[in-house]
C-alpha cells in the first residue's frame, strides 16, 4: 500500500462534509489495505486516519517541520516503510539525537511527494483533523468488515485501541472481535464525562437524583490486578506501574485476587489539601520516584472483580461493590442527592478543599468505556481573564493560510506584558478569518519564522482551568487548558488583567 493512496483518501475525507461520505471513503481504503493481508498495516492506517501515530510520540514537533526539502516527483513511499521510519525516528536518543532525528525527518520528506508531505506534516504536528473521529472510524470498520457497528464499538471498548480492533475485524472477522474481553492487564478506554453548567443543570439532565463525587485535582489512573501482579495505566493507557509504587501497594492491600478499578492518584499536603497539579504530574514523568512527593490513591469505580465483569451494571451497583472492597479512607468523597442545595454545598466544600469541582453521575448508567457518555457530567468553575495578544502563529492543517495560535500576555503594572501561554482552542472559522485580517494590521516588525509579532493592542477573553508553574515563560506561570471565549473590542490593553491577578490565582492554587 502506497502512502500516496492514504494521503489522497485523507484529503477526500477532510473535504467531505457528510458523515456517511467520510465513513464510506474510510471503508474503501481500509478494505484496500486489508487486501494485502497485513494486520499491522490495517492498524497503522486506521491510527493515522484518526490523527495518531502507533508510536505515540516520536520527538518531532513544529520546530522540525518549519523548513522542508523540495518534494519528490513520484510516489514511492509505502505505509510499511513510513511506519518503520517513524519507529527509527522515535528510537533516536542520547547525545546528538536532535541532529540525528532531524536528518531522518529530512530523509523521509525528501522521498515524499507534495501531497504526501502535506499529509505527513499534518500527521506529525497533530493537525490531521479530517473528521475521522472514533465514531466515524468505528462505523467505517464495521462497513468494511461487514460486522454490526455495535460489535465493533464493544470490541473497541474492551481493547482500548480502535486500530487494534480494525486489524482484527478486517483480517479475522467476527470471531476475532469476540476474543476481546475485559481482562486484567489489558487497559480499556476510560469512560469520559460531558460538561454541566452547574449542579442544577446536572440534576435535571440526570433525572432528578445524582451521585456527586469530588473531582480531585490529581491524575486519573486505571488499576489492574491479577493475583500479585499490578499494572497502572494513565487515561491515555500508558503503563506507569514502575513510577507509582504507592498505588501498587494500596491495590495489593485490598482483599481481592483480580480487579480493574478507576482511581485518582494525587500528591497531598500535610493538611490534606492537594499539592499543585505539577507536583503530581512530576511523578508520571519520572521513571523512578526518587525524592519526589509521595502519592495517595483514591478509588471511584470498579469495572471487574474476581472473575465478574461489572461494566454493564448500574453505577449504584458498581459502587456497592467498590464500597465493600475499598476502605472509606481510600474512596473519593461522595454524596447521593436530589436536593440542589445539598449538591451545591458539596461542590462548595470540594472547591474549598482545593479540588477542581465535582462529577455528577447517573445512578443507573453502565460504564461506557472509551466514550463521553451522558451518564457522567463534570461541574467545575471556569476562570476567565482579559489578556492581550502579543503574537500569533500561522496555522496548519485546516487552519493553513490563517493566523491561528495566539500568544497571551497579562499586563505588568510596572510596564509591558508578561506572556502566560498560547492557544488556538475555541476559535471558529469566522473568528479565524477575522483575526487574520485584524492581526495583519497589528503586525510589528519582521516575521520570526511562522510567528508574527504584534503591537499589544487586542484584548481577548480567555477561559482556563487553572494556573500552573512554568519555566517556559518569564512570569514563571502558565494557564492550564486556555481557550478563547471572545475578543474584547470594548476594552483597551490598559484594562487587561494584571500579572498580579494571575499570580494571586496561582498562590491560591487556582
Amino acid at each position: 500500500m502506497l502512502l500516496a493512496e492514504v494521503a489522497a483518501a485523507s484529503a477526500e475525507i477532510a473535504s467531505a462534509s457528510a458523515r456517511l461520505a467520510k465513513t464510506r471513503r474510510l471503508a474503501i481504503l481500509l478494505n484496500r489495505v486489508a487486501a494485502d493481508g497485513d494486520a499491522r498495516l490495517v492498524a497503522v492506517t486506521a491510527s493515522w486516519l484518526s490523527g495518531e501515530l502507533p508510536q505515540r510520540q516520536i520527538g518531532v514537533g513544529w520546530a522540525a517541520l518549519r523548513t522542508l526539502p523540495p518534494p519528490a516527483t513520484s510516489a514511492t513511499l509505502t505505509v510499511a516503510d513510513v511506519d518503520a521510519r517513524f519507529s527509527r525516528i522515535g528510537a533516536v536518543a542520547g547525545k546528538g539525537s536532535r541532529t540525528a532525528r532531524a536528518g531522518l525527518v529530512r530523509d523521509l520528506f525528501e522521498t515524499a511527494t507534495d501531497a504526501e508531505q502535506v499529509f505527513l506534516r499534518r500527521l506529525l504536528s497533530g493537525e490531521l483533523r479530517q473528521g475521522a473521529l472514533a465514531g466515524v472510524m468505528s462505523d467505517a470498520i464495521a462497513e468494511a468488515a461487514g460486522i454490526p457497528a455495535a460489535e465493533v464499538r464493544r470490541a473497541a471498548m474492551l481493547a482500548g485501541a480502535l486500530p487494534t480492533v480494525a486489524a482484527a475485524a478486517l483480517t479475522g472477522g467476527r470471531p476475532a472481535l469476540a476474543e476481546f474481553r475485559l481482562r486484567a492487564g489489558r487497559p480499556v478506554g476510560p469512560m469520559l464525562a460531558q460538561t454541566a453548567s452547574g449542579v442544577d443543570d446536572a440534576l435535571q439532565r440526570l433525572g432528578g437524583t445524582a451521585i456527586f463525587e469530588a473531582k480531585l485535582d490529581g491524575a486519573r489512573v486505571q488499576i489492574h490486578r491479577a493475583g500479585s501482579a499490578v499494572s497502572v495505566y494513565t487515561r491515555s493507557l500508558d503503563d506507569v506501574t514502575s513510577r507509582l509504587p504507592e498505588v501498587v501497594a494500596a491495590t495489593l492491600a485490598l482483599p481481592a485476587t483480580d480487579l480493574i478499578a478507576d482511581a485518582e492518584a494525587i500528591a497531598l499536603r500535610p493538611d490534606g489539601r492537594p499539592q499543585r497539579f505539577q507536583v503530581t504530574a512530576a511523578r508520571f514523568g519520572r521513571k523512578h520516584p526518587g525524592d519526589l512527593e509521595p502519592l495517595s490513591v483514591f478509588f471511584f469505580d470498579l469495572l471487574h472483580l474476581d472473575g465478574s465483569d461489572l461494566l454493564d451494571l448500574p453505577t449504584r451497583d458498581r459502587l456497592d461493590a467498590l464500597d465493600a472492597l475499598v476502605p472509606a479512607a481510600r474512596r473519593v468523597d461522595r454524596l447521593v442527592t436530589a436536593d440542589p442545595a445539598a449538591a451545591q454545598n458539596f461542590l462548595d466544600r470540594t472547591l474549598a478543599s482545593g479540588h477542581e469541582g465535582v462529577m455528577a453521575k447517573s445512578p443507573s448508567a453502565p460504564y461506557e468505556a472509551g466514550r463521553r457518555g451522558s451518564g457522567w457530567l463534570k461541574v467545575k468553575p471556569v476562570h476567565t481573564l482579559d489578556l492581550v495578544v502579543l503574537a500569533v502563529e500561522w496555522g496548519s492543517g485546516r487552519r493553513t493560510g490563517t493566523l491561528s495560535n495566539i500568544h497571551l500576555g497579562a499586563r505588568d503594572p510596572a510596564g509591558g506584558f508578561v506572556m502566560l501561554g498560547k492557544t488556538f482552542k475555541g476559535m471558529t472559522d469566522a473568528m479565524l478569518a477575522w483575526q487574520t485580517e485584524r492581526f495583519t494590521e497589528l503586525a510589528e516588525g519582521p516575521t520570526d519564522g511562522y510567528v508574527v509579532r504584534l503591537r499589544p493592542e487586542q484584548v481577548v477573553e480567555i477561559a482556563f482551568d487553572g494556573v500552573q508553574g512554568s519555566t517556559r515563560y518569564p512570569g514563571g506561570m502558565a494557564l492550564r487548558f486556555a481557550r478563547v471565549v471572545r475578543y474584547r473590542d470594548d476594552k483597551s490593553p490598559t484594562e487587561a488583567d494584571t500579572v498580579d491577578t494571575v499570580r494571586a490565582l496561582y498562590e491560591r492554587g487556582g
